[in-house]
């Protein structure tokens, strides 16, 4: 049975529907899997419990970015909050110099904080990167992300940062972008990531796939990400997703990976 895993999603932020419709659309074209990731702290518990409520989800912990807040997280706050079962992952974080103006090392900072918590707790990071390709290697590179590993989430820079990513350590998420016609930079490395460095995601609610550009985006629509880059690539879609699903598995070891591999 061929399967798949929505390795990026907020299930949190999808309006006019919930959680588990999402998920029972998801599974219907072929989507058993979900990483809910995190934007803030304010919500966290909210996230777990739809974790809590569906063994097909797991979570991570973290603030995005862009994300205001009156406190900034500690390494120590991070790291016992992820040491709930169901979080995988420490993020969303990164640097995102669109949204962001000014004098910046405060991102830069809950960036080193986020890495540095995913080191003492030994989990992977889920780095968000715009505008910002240079600073985000070089801090990821100081603060030694290889021990860690982590995946660079909805991937739109050129093949030369691609390649500096991996060498890093770090695997490679595509997200609806990828089947837009203008993305052609990021079509060439959709060809050239090797099989073992590729993710797939939806990031919804945002960045719905062709044919639903422009929509609220969902973790069934995951599907269409990975048939396009499996005609980008000519290769069979089902080695998309088996590799996609292998490489979700071996990175954030989530406590449903027994029951991906009995599937």
């Amino acid at each position: 049975m061929t399967i798949l895993i929505d390795s990026h999603c907020h299930l949190d932020l999808v309006e006019q529907t919930t959680p588990s419709h999402l998920i029972h659309a998801a599974q219907q074209a072929g989507v058993h899997y979900f990483l809910s990731v995190a934007v803030d702290l304010e919500h966290f518990p909210q996230l777990l419990a739809i974790s809590q409520q569906h063994p097909n989800v797991c979570v991570s912990v973290g603030i995005h970015p862009n994300t205001p807040c009156k406190t900034e997280p500690t390494v120590a706050q991070l790291v016992e909050l992820a040491q709930h079962p169901e979080v995988v992952a420490i993020g969303e974080t990164g640097l995102d110099y669109y949204r962001s103006h000014g004098d910046l090392r405060w991102q830069q900072q809950r960036f080193r904080t986020h890495i540095r918590a995913a080191r003492e707790a030994g989990k992977p990071l889920i780095i968000h990167c715009r505008d910002a390709a240079a600073d985000t290697l070089r801090i990821l590179q100081e603060e030694n992300v290889a021990d860690i590993g982590g995946v660079m989430h909805c991937f739109v820079e050129d093949w030369a940062i691609a390649q500096q990513a991996m060498a890093l350590g770090l695997l490679i998420s595509f997200s609806g972008i990828v089947t837009f016609k203008t993305a052609k930079v990021l079509h060439e490395v959709a060809r050239q990531v090797p099989l073992e460095k590729m993710l797939v995601e939806t990031d919804s609610p945002y960045l719905a796939p062709v044919p639903y550009r422009g929509k609220v985006n969902q973790p069934a629509y995951v599907k269409h990400v990975a048939q396009f880059i499996a005609e980008l690539r000519g290769q069979p879609f089902d080695l998309i997703a088996q590799m996609t699903t292998k490489n979700f598995l071996t990175l954030f070891q989530p406590t449903f990976a027994v029951n991906c591999s009995t599937m």
